[in-house]
């Protein structure tokens, strides 16, 4: 498509859940709702498809510029940001990467990517060659540092496991917590943890935590904290279900954390439907980039739906919401034209994601 052509798209676009327009017309690669004066009936610079439209779906825990031993080169960054957008994921939260991604933003074919700087662990508490690992009296200024690299976001690991213990235990002491997130908050980022046990969560609580990655670990007395103070998780099932395997590995030097993250597995579906039940905001998240493939979005919002989630609430949780919750538009009047062309009606069988018709990032079809 040249730089001045113009795209229709005819269908079914699906602004918002319950906002459904009939078409939506790329101008200078943005949105307009309203047929350009210039294009005539019989225009040789407009192409027109047709199907269901959404906003391009988003993955608010993925690495790009990772693999399971650490950072990653430039082209393997690359491959991996091109999966996900051939995925239809044209939106990244980047939840923590030791590699320098800031040059993706200068291509117009590769995903946007929100960064959260590098992970903040404790010494030798985390996958080696991931995180700064410092000690809790260096935590704040760490966090400052990482607030001022990043993108609005900070990444802590709140729990990982002990060795002399042997299983998951808390990273960090409260006050620690309280004085990090506090200078993140004064420096206008957020902070999301790795957190999978529920021994964490009481202190990052109180620190004044936005946001939770996995949260296995979240018991009936917790939740209704989560939802009081509008704490987000992104659930990662699709990394969850690695549990059985990691735990089938590690249960001969760890017994007691092997039959932890098992339990973790067993109860991920109840866990996350009592955590949107009770009003706790969802979104979609695959953890790609460590030891996941990247392009793994369709198979995550398929299994919020099994954990109890409607199509519509599973597809807001990778779209609209999503969106609104990261401070990106979606299908606006004038927003950059990001989206996804699918032949079906995704609301119906969310299944329907794993095979996009088209993707257009930046007013672009991507060919």
């Amino acid at each position: 498509m040249s730089d001045g052509a113009v795209l229709h798209v005819r269908g079914r676009v699906l602004v918002g859940p319950q906002d459904v327009r009939d078409e939506l017309w790329v101008v200078d690669g943005r949105v307009t709702f309203s047929r350009p004066a210039a294009v005539g009936a019989s225009s040789a610079d407009v192409r027109t498809v047709q199907g269901w439209v959404l906003p391009g779906l988003v993955d608010a825990h993925c690495h790009v510029g990772l693999d399971a031993h650490g950072a990653v080169d430039a082209a393997t960054s690359e491959k991996q940001a091109l999966t996900d957008r051939d995925a239809g994921t044209l939106l990244i939260r980047d939840a923590g990467s030791a590699a320098d991604t800031r040059w993706i933003d200068d291509r117009e074919d590769l995903p946007r990517i929100i960064r959260a700087g590098r992970h903040i662990a404790r010494t030798r508490r985390y996958i080696r060659n991931y995180a700064h690992e410092i000690e809790p009296g260096d935590l704040a200024a760490y966090v400052r540092a990482e607030a001022r690299r990043g993108d609005g976001w900070v990444k802590l690991v709140g729990d990982w496991i002990d060795r002399e213990r042997g299983d998951l235990t808390a990273c960090w002491p409260g006050d620690a917590l309280a004085e990090a997130i506090a200078a993140a908050h004064e420096e206008g980022a957020r902070v999301t943890a790795h957190c999978f046990a529920a021994e964490s969560l009481p202190d990052l609580l109180a620190a004044g935590i936005d946001c939770v990655e996995h949260a296995t670990g979240l018991t009936e007395e917790l939740i209704p904290v989560f939802a009081e103070r509008g704490v987000a998780i992104v659930p990662t099932l699709v990394n969850i279900a690695t549990f059985p395997q990691l735990a089938a590995g590690g249960e001969g030097k760890f017994p007691a954390w092997a039959a932890h993250m098992r339990r973790l597995h067993e109860h991920r579906y109840d866990t996350v439907g009592a955590a949107h039940d009770a009003g706790i905001p969802v979104y979609v998240g695959t953890d790609a980039g460590g030891s996941l493939a990247h392009g793994l979005v369709a198979d995550e919002v398929a299994e919020l739906v099994k954990a109890g989630l409607t199509p519509a609430e599973a597809l807001s949780a990778a779209t609209w919401g999503a969106r609104a919750w990261l401070g990106r538009p979606g299908l606006e009047e004038g927003a950059p034209a990001d989206f996804v062309v699918y032949a079906h009606d995704p609301r119906a069988d969310v299944r329907v994601l794993a095979d996009p018709r088209l993707v257009v990032l930046r007013g672009r079809p991507v060919e």
